[in-house]
């Protein structure tokens, strides 16, 4: 089961293209979901929250605009991730062009909702509409999980890089508990 999840992280975060996990069942997070944003918030908080979305969102829109064809089109994803993310969209988007795999329509974010912050890293829910996205082999089948859900929700962790002092995206986790999408 943890396969299977670890799976749909991947292959979310390797183009949003397949997201192959249904109707997710419980996972294991980056961190367990605590409470949404309160309005207990801090103003450094915020301003967190606020560059975490902005960089989830700069993410999804490299993503989107990834040409399988096209390996240049990989370094906008890759510069806005870290860690083994950052290796697992590596090798993900690489078997992708190698299979010679399309994708077409895009990814869209509906929201992101704060979790947690230490100013360092930053814990997001967010829930995303794949309704879009098709993904065919060279063939022309779909390699999108026929029971993919249009609507997928997901904890993703952003860390700060020390290069740039910018949060990247480090960690992403499909989940059924937290803010439904």
């Amino acid at each position: 089961m943890l396969v299977r999840h670890r799976l749909a992280a991947l292959l979310l975060a390797s183009v949003l293209l397949t997201a192959g996990c249904s109707d997710p069942a419980p996972a294991a997070s980056p961190t367990a979901p605590a409470k949404t944003a309160a309005p207990t918030e801090t103003a450094s908080d915020e301003a967190v929250f606020r560059e975490a979305e902005a960089a989830y969102r700069a993410y999804v829109d490299a993503l989107n605009a990834v040409d399988l064809a096209d390996p240049a089109t990989f370094e906008p994803v890759f510069a806005l991730t870290t860690g083994e993310l950052r290796s697992s969209e590596e090798a993900s988007l690489m078997s992708y062009h190698l299979q010679n795999a399309r994708r077409t329509g895009k990814a869209e974010v509906i929201d992101v909702i704060p979790d947690q912050t230490d100013n360092v890293v930053a814990t997001v829910f967010v829930c995303m509409d794949l309704s879009g996205v098709l993904v065919t082999a060279a063939d022309g089948s779909s390699m999108v999980d026929a029971t993919r859900s249009d609507r997928q929700q997901f904890s993703v962790r952003l860390a700060r890089a020390e290069a740039d002092d910018q949060l990247k995206v480090a960690a992403m986790a499909a989940y059924s508990h937290g803010p439904a999408c």
